[in-house]
């Protein structure tokens, strides 16, 4: 069985890691996987959003592979790092909104492939964490950066330097999660939150996320000039004339995606 499985249905791509007897860890093949999976998911006509999950009732991502990390030298595992951080910024940079579906446990890269998304709804098991710094390591795959981004620089530090997980709840409240929902609810809700977002102009959403992506790499100022430019560009937009016009007539819009 591929440990990588991508399923397209009412304009949702659902990425699932299908490795479940190894708590669906992030290994070498998994991270190819991965990069395959989104590669396809970026050009998927029939796809405007992703969700991503792990198979199995434990897991989303258990973390990295310990027995591959163990035989890293210092040049491997530099390239180790590349190879993660150029998945992440592919998740990260789809174009496409990403939304992780966390089923359970997500420690190490498996919280980082969770920060690389831009949502995340969690289920009242899932556990997540960083807790690279108990095998004398640090988080390589983007998780230094985007965590502090996402919760604070002091919530972000406390959890990088103590590497001690945290529950669901506890995510939700300090803006790691976006919402919590059972278990058995939380494809249903990760596609009614993709299904919202798909509802709306999908050239705005697009450029929505570009800005927002920028502002973040570039900074405030080079970030407040790209959204003028790239509201401009929305301007120009069929769907932003029939927007406004469904708007003005009181209507539904039927958004064409130009």
């Amino acid at each position: 069985m591929a440990t990588v499985e991508v399923q397209v249905a009412d304009r949702v791509a659902r990425v699932t890691v299908n490795r479940p007897e190894r708590l669906n860890a992030l290994d070498a093949g998994v991270v190819e996987g991965l990069r395959t999976a989104f590669d396809r998911v970026r050009t998927e006509d029939g796809a405007g959003a992703v969700v991503l999950t792990g198979a199995g009732p434990k897991a989303f991502v258990a973390g990295a592979d310990i027995a591959e990390l163990a035989l890293m030298t210092a040049v491997s595992a530099v390239e180790v790092s590349a190879k993660g951080q150029a998945l992440m910024d592919a998740i990260e940079g789809c174009g496409k909104p990403v939304i992780a579906a966390v089923n359970g446990f997500a420690f190490g890269g498996g919280l980082e492939l969770a920060l690389a998304c831009h949502l995340r709804v969690f289920s009242r098991t899932a556990k997540v964490g960083l807790p690279e710094v108990g095998l004398g390591l640090i988080p390589g795959y983007g998780g230094t950066q985007r965590l502090p981004r996402i919760i604070g620089r002091g919530r972000a530090l406390e959890m990088i330097l103590t590497g001690e997980p945290v529950d669901a709840e506890t995510a939700l409240r300090i803006g790691l999660a976006n919402r919590v929902v059972e278990a058995d609810a939380l494809l249903p809700e990760a596609e009614r939150l993709a299904g919202a977002i798909l509802s709306k102009g999908p050239v705005a959403v697009r450029l929505a996320l570009e800005a927002v992506l920028l502002g973040e790499s570039a900074g405030p100022g080079e970030g407040m000039r790209a959204e003028r430019h790239l509201f401009g560009l929305a301007a120009s937009t069929e769907d932003m004339k029939e927007g406004t016009a469904a708007f003005l007539g009181k209507r539904k819009p039927a958004f064409r995606g130009k």
